[in-house]
């Protein structure tokens, strides 16, 4: 692609140019700010979410996320408007979305009708700098916030209307292209993590000694291995709890810490610290909160998890240096002070977890508490037979592991060539005005694999 022939200054601590005949406008010539509530017809309208992939209607039915115990002061959102959060804008992975349809949205959001412009322009020139969180220099106060009058009065660039619907559709169709690859990329990550399941569950409580078997305690159907022991969770593990944060205690460097969101990443493994689980914390918790410090051979386990299948999600602790287990989430600590790297194969087992789904409680969000831990059952072979299943898992998972690690960098590629893209092309770096533009069908991201548990607007507004 090629750029513009003719450029002109533009003073924005982001964007020192655009192309010479476009136009610059303030927000306050394009956003009207828009403050209806609800109020008591609620039932009225669609409860919408602000996600990775705009504002779309929230599945209540699956029971994710918090909900307040009133939606009265829920804002009226019509179609195309945008809505922006103006408050923890670090912290918070998406802060601007369009509006896909009309319906009712937190009021901590500010909603804004979209005017003299293309509402799908405008929301892929904010896209451009949510991505790398651009409007830092604007942040007031420990909540980074961006106070509504001062966004009114930034300027944005404005390319000619005709140039608006080129960008508009260009965009729609190179992102329509790279989601239908990462999406093939990410069903091949799910396969190869099912043929990593079907191994453990096959291997982990399988003895190559004896093919005699007894059942196992605790009231569940499942025969184990004649000579391995039967412990209680609680008489091999002490219990400890991560530290008492949130999001917005999260820092850019620190000390590393790994909460709930992290454990139920798709990117944990289980048995091992994958790096993208990491994030940081201030270096003062160390003298404040020292008990919510892991060390080689802890486990981390989340205390909730808002569908079945996370029930059970836990990290296995396999390096040095200071490292917490942060918020929702309990500490499991081996009393003998050794680790042990079969239990992580254990855990990672879908017999293991019957034990925890059985008892766990809660409708919309699954509660696993020390108590259900505790009732657990740990089953142990010999040391000898402990080391011959680990190194079988590791050799068969290592290479699955591999693969899924190499497609996911591609993945990350793809996602840094559309953030760059969407950069370049809305901000007029480069020209897109004679790109012969196909038919093409439309495929949005898939927001479910990037979420972390964390994308959902969790909070009632008079939290803020």
């Amino acid at each position: 692609m090629i750029r513009y022939e003719e450029y002109k200054k533009i003073d924005l601590p982001w964007l020192n140019e655009i192309p010479a005949h476009w136009d610059v406008y303030r927000n306050k010539q394009i956003f009207t700010e828009m403050k209806d509530e609800v109020g008591k017809n609620s039932s009225n309208y669609i409860l919408l979410s602000l996600t990775l992939n705009g504002v779309i209607p929230r599945d209540v039915k699956s029971g994710k996320g918090k909900f307040p115990a009133s939606f009265d002061k829920y804002k009226i959102v019509e179609k195309d408007n945008l809505a922006f959060c103006l408050f923890d804008m670090d912290e918070t992975p998406r802060t601007v979305g369009l509006a896909k349809c009309s319906g009712m949205l937190t009021g901590a959001y500010t909603i804004m009708k979209v005017s003299n412009i293309n509402p799908r322009y405008a929301y892929y020139y904010y896209l451009s700098l949510d991505n790398v969180k651009g409007m830092r220099p604007l942040y007031t106060g420990l909540r980074k916030t961006i106070n509504v009058g001062t966004f009114l009065g930034i300027k944005m660039p404005v390319p000619t209307e005709e140039e608006q619907e080129q960008i508009v559709r260009f965009l729609d169709w190179q992102l329509s292209r790279i989601n239908s690859i990462i999406k093939i990329k990410r069903k091949e990550i799910e396969l190869l993590q099912e043929k990593r399941q079907q191994i453990i569950d096959a291997k982990v409580l399988t003895s190559s000694r004896t093919k005699v078997t007894r059942a196992a305690e605790g009231g569940w159907n499942v025969n184990i291995p004649e000579g391995w022991d039967i412990l209680k969770f609680n008489g091999v593990f002490s219990f400890g709890k991560g530290l008492n944060i949130t999001k917005a205690n999260l820092e850019e460097e620190g000390i590393p810490v790994i909460s709930y969101g992290q454990v139920h990443s798709k990117n944990n493994p289980g048995t091992k610290i994958d790096d993208s689980l990491i994030r940081f914390v201030n270096e003062s918790y160390l003298e404040t909160s020292p008990n919510s410090l892991v060390y080689p051979g802890d486990f981390i386990f989340a205390d909730t998890s808002e569908d079945f299948e996370g029930v059970g999600n836990c990290v296995f602790v396999d390096r040095e240096g200071p490292l917490f287990a942060g918020y929702h989430t309990v500490i499991a600590r081996p009393k003998d002070g050794n680790g042990n790297r079969y239990l992580s194969y254990l855990f990672k087992s879908s017999t293991w977890r019957y034990q925890l789904r059985k008892n766990v409680n809660g409708v919309k969000v699954f509660s696993i508490t020390q108590k259900v831990l505790k009732n657990a059952y740990v089953f142990l072979p010999p040391l000898d037979e402990q080391r011959e299943i680990v190194e079988f898992l590791d050799e068969h998972c290592e290479g699955i592991d591999s693969l899924i690690t190499d497609i996911a960098k591609e993945i990350d590629l793809l996602k840094a060539y559309e953030m760059r893209l969407i950069s370049d092309v809305s901000t007029g770096k480069v020209d897109v005005r004679s790109v012969e533009i196909p038919d093409f069908i439309t495929v949005e991201e898939d927001i479910e694999e990037e979420s972390d548990g964390e994308t959902e607007d969790e909070f009632d507004s008079e939290e803020v």
